[in-house]
C-alpha cells in the first residue's frame, strides 16, 4: 500500500525531521534524489555530457531543490541555466552553488533546444492558478512534448499549478513526464486531473518516514495488497462456503445489463450465482451456470446483493430494491438503484439495515445524491457522502475513489480511458458484488474490484476498441492472476 498526505501534515512532519538535522540537509538529500534522477533520464537520451539542462526556479525550496541539483547535474557535464520566476527572490544558496559549479542565470527558458526541463516553479505551498511569468513559463515548457522531439520534463514534488490537497487542477499546469517528490506522496499525485500530470512519480526517501504521524487522506492499493485480500477457495471449498451473489439487475429494455453484471460475478470468487428479473432468459443463454429466478423473493439465499444496473424505475424496479434493501446482507446499489434514492422514500429501509451497504455512482449520479456534482476535491466529496449514506462509496472516474463511513478513502490507480464505456459498471457492480458474497469487507471488495477492473480494461485496450463484453472476456485473466494456482 502506498499513502499520500495533505501538505499540514507533511508540514508537521518536515519541521520534527528539521529539528533533528543540520540546516540545509533536507534540502541536500532532496536535491541529491532530484539529481540523480535527472542525470538516469540524461544518459537514457544519449548521455549527460554535453546535454542541455533548464531549470524553471520558483522562490521557494521548491526552486531551490532545483538549483542544488542543478549544481549537481553541472558537475557531471550537463550544461545548466536557470530562469527565475522571480529573479530578486531566487534562492541564494541554490544559485551560488549552481553558478559555482558552472551554471548560469538566464532570461529565457527556451532560447536553444535543451534535453531536459525541471519543474520548479511552486511546490506543495502553490494556491490557485498559475499567473504572469509562472504561466508564460509553462506554456514553453508544455509546447512540444518529449514524445514528440521535445525536452524530458521532470516536476519537482509536485507538477506546477496543481493543488496538492485535491488533485484539482484549476488552471494551465506543467505536464511532467517524471515527478520526484521527496518524503512522502501527496494526494495531487494519486487522484484527481493532477494525477494524470505527474507522469512516472518516484519517492525520495529523505527520513521523513518516522515523523509523519498523521492518518493518509488517502491510500492506494498495490498488487500486493489485491493478492494478499482475494479469497482464494481452500481443500475444503464447495460452491455454498465460497459465497453466493445475487443480482437484481437488467430489465425487459437492457437485459444487457443484466447479462454483464452477471458476467463480472462470474470472474470473482464466489462459488454460486443467483440471479432475479426480467432478463432470465438472456442470463442463462450467455451463463447456463446461474440459477435464475424472475423475482427477488423466489431468487434464493445469497451472501451478497447486486441491484441496480439496468433495472428501469417502474413499479417492478421499486419492489425489487425494496426487497434487497430488506436482506440482512451486504448490497450493491448502482446505476438505476442510486437514482431511486435520490426523492428519500427509501431513507426508512436504508435506516434499518445493519448490514453493509456500497454504492457505486458516477458523476451524474452522485451529484443528483448529493445535490451537487463531486467538485474540484473529490476525495472529500466522496467522504461526505460516505458520512451521509452510512455506506461505503465507489465514486468512478478515472482514478476511482473508495470512501468509507469512518473516514477512510482509497484511489485506484489502475483505471484508464478504455473503461468509460457503456456497460462497463455493470461488470464492476457484478464483481464487487461477488468479493461481497466471498467474504471480504465492503472497503477491500470496492478497492480490489475497481482494481482487477482497471486492469481489464488495461489488458483489452491492448487488443482494441474497448466494449463491455470485452471486459468480462479479460476479467477472469485478470482475477486468476490474483490468487493462487489450485493444487
Amino acid at each position: 500500500m502506498r499513502a499520500a498526505y495533505r501538505v499540514a501534515d507533511v508540514r508537521s512532519a518536515e519541521a520534527a525531521l528539521l529539528a533533528t538535522v543540520p540546516p540545509g540537509a533536507l534540502m541536500a538529500r532532496a536535491a541529491a534524489g532530484l539529481a540523480r534522477r535527472c542525470g538516469q533520464l540524461l544518459s537514457e537520451r544519449g548521455g549527460r555530457y554535453g546535454s542541455r539542462a533548464v531549470l524553471l526556479v520558483g522562490p521557494g525550496d521548491n526552486g531551490g531543490d532545483a538549483l542544488f541539483a542543478g549544481a549537481e547535474l553541472a558537475r557531471q557535464g550537463v550544461r545548466v541555466s536557470a530562469v527565475a520566476v522571480v529573479p530578486d527572490r531566487i534562492h541564494a544558496g541554490g544559485l551560488a552553488a549552481l553558478r559555482s559549479a558552472g551554471g548560469r542565470l538566464a532570461d529565457e527558458a527556451l532560447s536553444a533546444p535543451c534535453d531536459l526541463v525541471v519543474d520548479g516553479i511552486v511546490g506543495i505551498g502553490g494556491v490557485g492558478p498559475l499567473l504572469g511569468r509562472a504561466l508564460a513559463l509553462v506554456g514553453a515548457v508544455t509546447a512540444v512534448p518529449a514524445s514528440a522531439g521535445g525536452p524530458v520534463v521532470v516536476a519537482v514534488d509536485l507538477p506546477s499549478g496543481v493543488s496538492a490537497d485535491t488533485g484539482d487542477v484549476p488552471g494551465p499546469a506543467v505536464r511532467a513526464d517524471v515527478t520526484v517528490t521527496f518524503g512522502c506522496l501527496k494526494p495531487a499525485l494519486v487522484v484527481g486531473p493532477a494525477a494524470e500530470l505527474a507522469g512516472e512519480v518516484e519517492l525520495v526517501d529523505i527520513g521523513l518516514g518516522p515523523f509523519v504521524r498523521a492518518e493518509p487522506a488517502v491510500r492506494v492499493a498495490d498488487d500486493g495488497d489485491v493478492r494478499s485480500w482475494w479469497p482464494v477457495p481452500g481443500p475444503q471449498s464447495d460452491k455454498y462456503l465460497r459465497g453466493v451473489v445475487a443480482l437484481a439487475t437488467g430489465s425487459v429494455t437492457y437485459p444487457g445489463a443484466a447479462v454483464l453484471s452477471v458476467g463480472g460475478a462470474a470472474a470473482g470468487p464466489a462459488g454460486l450465482i443467483r440471479y432475479a428479473g426480467a432478463a432470465r432468459e438472456q442470463v442463462l443463454t450467455r451463463h447456463p451456470q446461474v440459477i435464475a429466478a424472475t423475482r427477488v423473493a423466489d431468487a434464493g439465499r445469497a451472501q451478497a446483493w447486486v441491484c441496480g444496473s439496468g433495472l428501469g424505475s417502474g413499479a417492478r424496479a421499486i419492489a425489487d430494491l425494496r426487497a434487497v434493501l430488506a436482506t440482512p446482507v451486504p448490497v450493491v446499489l448502482d446505476a438505476d438503484a442510486i437514482a431511486m434514492l435520490v426523492d428519500g422514500a427509501m431513507a426508512e429501509l436504508l435506516r434499518a439495515r445493519r448490514a453493509p451497504l456500497v454504492l457505486t455512482p458516477h458523476d451524474g449520479e452522485f451529484a443528483r445524491l448529493a445535490g451537487a456534482p463531486p467538485g474540484a476535491d473529490r476525495v472529500g466529496a466522496a467522504l461526505r457522502l460516505a458520512a451521509w449514506t452510512n455506506a461505503v462509496v465507489l465514486l468512478k472516474g478515472s482514478r476511482t475513489i473508495v470512501a468509507s463511513p469512518d473516514g477512510q478513502a482509497w484511489a485506484n490507480a489502475t483505471g484508464c480511458a478504455a473503461l468509460a464505456t457503456a456497460g462497463a459498471g455493470d461488470v464492476l457492480a457484478g464483481l464487487l458484488g461477488s468479493l461481497l458474497a466471498a467474504g471480504l469487507p465492503p472497503v477491500r471488495a470496492a478497492v480490489a474490484a475497481a482494481y482487477a477492473h482497471g486492469l481489464a480494461g488495461r489488458a483489452a485496450a491492448r487488443v482494441g476498441a474497448v466494449t463491455a463484453t470485452d471486459l468480462v472476456t479479460a476479467l477472469p485473466t485478470v482475477t486468476g492472476s490474483l490468487t493462487a494456482p489450485c493444487r
